[in-house]
């Protein structure tokens, strides 16, 4: 298997420290398992979906492009009419890694959860994150409190394989539902095991403070998906408080995974998604 193009982190220590966050979940310690402290940065990974058209057209293609701009893995949102083996193949040709992926909850639920470890174990990825939910699921205060048990059952079940469950919001997650935000709702209510995948842009569109979150669910943001807010869409353009979320992802966050989406940036994707990392190389995270 190809290795990962990062000069800041080997495979053996990424395995290493993403055993101990598992530890560190069981005990309930953070910070001092935080990549940071072991002298590490954390990988930084793009969202496919910010490049979806590109990855219609050519996705090996696409892939060698992000793996050049300097990401060392990627998220898929979708899989372009390939098998899981057919991925692995074209992320180890690329020295990419699968750090995971956008799956509907249906995936996720009774038998169809087996296939979809079976397909993730084959491409290497450990994540499986929802991003977003039927009406069923989000209606009413007490249907995300059904969600949150739901969730929690389903982690249970795939911590056996060695896998996460998690869920990724949008802006409506931080409208108040009954006197609470449902994103507090969800996670006040699920186990350290369930993946709080916030998307700081998205939470700020909603309302939502990506510096307060991080700080009052420690240990739980595995996965980040980083997104400007306001501005022109290009990082460091708008409002974001990007010192500050990357200060707690980095200590008492549990960050495994940066993961740049971007949608708003100006000119074509491929140029948005090479300013997203230009600003992550200028801000000393790459």
């Amino acid at each position: 298997m190809a290795s990962l193009r990062h000069p800041q982190v080997s495979r053996r220590d990424f395995i290493r420290l993403g055993a101990a966050g598992a530890a560190a979940l069981c005990v309930g310690r953070f910070a001092p398992l935080a990549w940071a402290a072991a002298g590490k940065k954390i990988p930084v990974a793009l969202q496919l979906y910010s490049v979806r058209d590109d990855c219609d057209k050519d996705l090996p293609k696409t892939l060698e492009a992000v793996a050049k701009m300097g990401y060392v893995g990627v998220e898929f949102a979708g899989y372009y009419g390939r098998d899981a083996k057919a991925l692995r193949e074209l992320l180890d040709a690329n020295g990419l890694v699968c750090c995971g992926t956008h799956t509907g909850i249906d995936t996720l639920l009774g038998d169809a959860l087996k296939k979809t470890i079976e397909f993730h174990q084959t491409l290497g990825n450990k994540f499986l994150i929802c991003p977003g939910l039927p009406g069923e699921y989000t209606k009413s205060h007490q249907a995300w409190l059904d969600t949150a048990k739901a969730f929690n059952e389903i982690a249970a079940k795939a911590k056996a394989d060695g896998m996460r469950v998690g869920y990724h919001n949008h802006s409506a997650e931080f409208k108040p539902m009954d006197g609470e935000a449902p994103w507090d709702t969800l996670f006040s209510n699920t186990k350290p095991e369930v993946v709080m995948q916030l998307d700081t842009g998205n939470a700020m569109a909603g309302g939502g403070d990506p510096v307060a979150i991080l700080k009052k669910y420690p240990g739980r943001a595995a996965t980040v998906h980083l997104k400007e807010h306001g501005g022109s869409g290009d990082f460091g353009d708008g409002d974001m408080k990007w010192k500050e979320v990357f200060d707690l992802c980095e200590t008492t966050g549990g960050t495994q995974w940066y993961i740049v989406e971007q949608e708003s940036g100006k000119g074509a994707p491929l140029d948005c998604v090479q300013q997203c990392v230009d600003f992550m190389k200028k801000m000393g995270k790459v």
